[in-house]
């Protein structure tokens, strides 16, 4: 691109919630790096005619959050791995002049329990609550680092089979379909509990599932990260557990894309959870 200043985005809709424009323009200054990010709200009805344009209108790439991630997976001709096992794509970059798409969502939630829990991945068996977007990327996570044992337990138990099946395809996998009242019975051996799901979400409390019944080895993680300590993880911590909060996970999925667009990769630092958390409201 020569001197011209590289722009990236994020769209969703609605947009105006994202951290991201903070964390990558945080990013573009401590690198000392000419470019901008900007939030995009496009509705879905406008999607396709706005990435027809990012070439004219001066984009390197963008990320993609609700409701596009499915949509612009289909909308791009080329894909990353991650991207077609996962079923969504959340980062767009363009290639020899083709317009790619990939996830990182799998890359952050692994990275942020490295950073936090060291040795997850040998914890044992890994029960995952819930069965939408972020459930998926997660168990491509959780395949990638070896967990055999994987237990999908969603309130539609068609849901958690379905994405048994499109997992579940190694001879050494296993990996299964639980219904939510199950899910007392499968906690007490299990090494990692991951909640996907919107309980503990602001407006939205509630206990996905008892962390009283874990071993006392467990690791608790939750990607919701507004409210930072969820109602589970709160639960998870007064029982003694080590818990992550899913802040981690948003910061870390970003390190790729930036990469990918200004050609540099960044550090996931305190300052950086500092500047996040404070835009949350959480005194640090």
């Amino acid at each position: 691109m020569g001197n011209i200043e590289k722009k990236a985005f994020i769209i969703g809709h609605p947009v105006a919630h994202s951290r991201s424009p903070k964390i990558h323009i945080h990013w573009l200054k401590t690198s000392n790096l000419s470019g901008s990010y900007e939030a995009i709200d496009v509705a879905p009805q406008n999607l396709t005619d706005f990435i027809a344009d990012l070439q004219k209108n001066g984009f390197c790439g963008g990320n993609v959050t609700i409701p596009h991630k499915e949509a612009i997976f289909e909308l791009v001709a080329h894909r990353d791995e991650a991207a077609e096992l996962i079923g969504a794509a959340n980062t767009l970059w363009f290639e020899k002049g083709r317009l790619w798409g990939g996830n990182t969502d799998a890359h952050g939630f692994a990275a942020n329990l490295d950073e936090h829990a060291p040795g997850w991945a040998d914890n044992g068996a890994a029960i995952v609550l819930g069965a939408g977007g972020a459930a998926r990327a997660i168990i491509h996570a959780l395949k990638e680092r070896g967990v055999r044992d994987i237990r999908i337990v969603n309130r539609t138990f068609k849901r958690a089979q379905e994405l048994r099946d499109r997992f579940g395809g190694g001879i050494s996998d296993r990996i299964s379909a639980h219904r939510l009242e199950e899910v007392g019975d499968l906690l007490p051996d299990a090494g990692l509990l991951v909640n996907t799901t919107a309980l503990g979400m602001a407006g939205n409390e509630g206990l996905p599932a008892d962390p009283m019944l874990l071993p006392d080895t467990a690791i608790v993680t939750d990607i919701v990260y507004v409210p930072l300590e969820t109602p589970l993880l709160a639960a998870a911590r007064q029982r003694g557990l080590r818990c992550v909060d899913g802040l981690g996970m948003l910061l870390h999925q970003a390190v790729p894309s930036f990469e990918r667009w200004f050609g540099t990769r960044p550090k996931v630092t305190p300052e950086l959870r500092r500047l996040i958390l404070n835009d949350l409201g959480v005194a640090t």
